[in-house]
């Protein structure tokens, strides 16, 4: 099969694709207008997050068998379309989902013990112990939305650190085991000290955190957010910051990135909260960096390999 490749990837996976006698094409350069023009040679697509795999691009795609997305996301795939077309779609959360958990706990532990503020304060010379006093995970209880692969593996993280994990995730269940029980929403609304969101962005989940679920909480929490930064409504985190309900945020995703993940929109202002939400020493951000470790980079290609092979019968299941 020709296989175009249109995202950075780890040579593991052309390299493999070779071995079996494929003919993959790694152009991480390439645009989208050129991506439209060629589709049409190709049997194979393995992206990122380079642009979005519309109706008018699948038609393009004569030959297409097959779509790999390398992480998790399938926003960017209008896969029932793509289905209709028989055109199979795969993604590939088992690369980074230690990756994703172990950033969630990175970021947890960030904030509960006030690393980034006491850090930032450090290095400007002030020293304030009593104002940078840690909070300690053991005893508190850590609501988890979504129990797939990041929920499953920021769960096993967690587990050693003597805390109570409730996990919630709407489309599967019997998942809970001797460190994590399967609950309902309601009782993460009523135990939980910290929530960390694992889930995709859809329709239903688009600025699922806003001001209305934040108020059922019965206690503040903590908010952990790796999965879309549209999932969290940003103005309302920001009131709810204010209000002392969220007690801290760390987020490693945002709803003004672009489609790419690779920037903030560009040639728009950014909205005042957000700038707001930068400014409050309780708020940790990165980059969009949870699932790009360096093991992750090989183990995502590596898997996207399997799967290919796996669909072609080259490799077994």
């Amino acid at each position: 099969m020709k296989i175009l490749i249109v995202d950075q990837v780890h040579p593991i996976l052309t390299e493999r694709l070779e071995e079996k006698g494929h003919h993959p094409e790694y152009r991480p350069s390439i645009g989208p207008d050129e991506i439209r023009r060629s589709i049409g040679d190709y049997q194979g697509l393995v992206i990122r997050s380079k642009m979005h795999i519309d109706r008018e691009l699948i038609d393009r795609a004569g030959q297409l068998q097959f779509i790999v997305r390398m992480g998790s996301g399938m926003e960017n795939i209008d896969f029932p379309y793509a289905h209709s077309r028989d055109i199979a779609c795969m993604n590939t959360p088992e690369g980074n989902r230690d990756a994703v958990g172990e950033h969630a706990l990175g970021l947890l532990l960030g904030l509960m013990n006030r690393m980034g503020a006491a850090s930032q304060e450090v290095k400007s010379g002030i020293w304030k112990r009593e104002a940078n006093r840690g909070t300690e995970l053991k005893g508190k209880t850590i609501g988890i939305i979504g129990f797939g692969n990041t929920g499953s593996a920021f769960a096993r993280k967690i587990s050693g650190l003597d805390c109570h994990i409730l996990a919630c995730d709407k489309y599967k269940f019997n998942y809970g085991g001797h460190h994590v029980k399967e609950t309902t929403m309601k009782n993460i609304f009523d135990q939980a000290d910290v929530l960390s969101l694992h889930v995709p962005l859809t329709q239903e989940t688009r600025y699922l955190v806003n001001n209305n679920f934040m108020e059922k909480f019965r206690k503040p929490i903590a908010l952990i957010n790796t999965s879309r930064g549209a999932v969290v409504n940003t103005s309302h985190l920001v009131d709810n910051l204010h209000k002392g309900k969220v007690l801290a945020a760390g987020l490693d995703v945002l709803e003004y990135e672009s489609s790419t993940f690779e920037e903030l929109h560009q040639n728009q202002d950014l909205p005042g909260h957000l700038r707001e939400l930068a400014d409050m020493d309780q708020v940790m951000l990165t980059p969009h960096v949870a699932g790009w470790t360096h093991e992750s980079y090989y183990r995502l290609s590596e898997i996207a390999a399997i799967k290919i092979l796996r669909y072609t019968g080259q490799t077994t299941p």
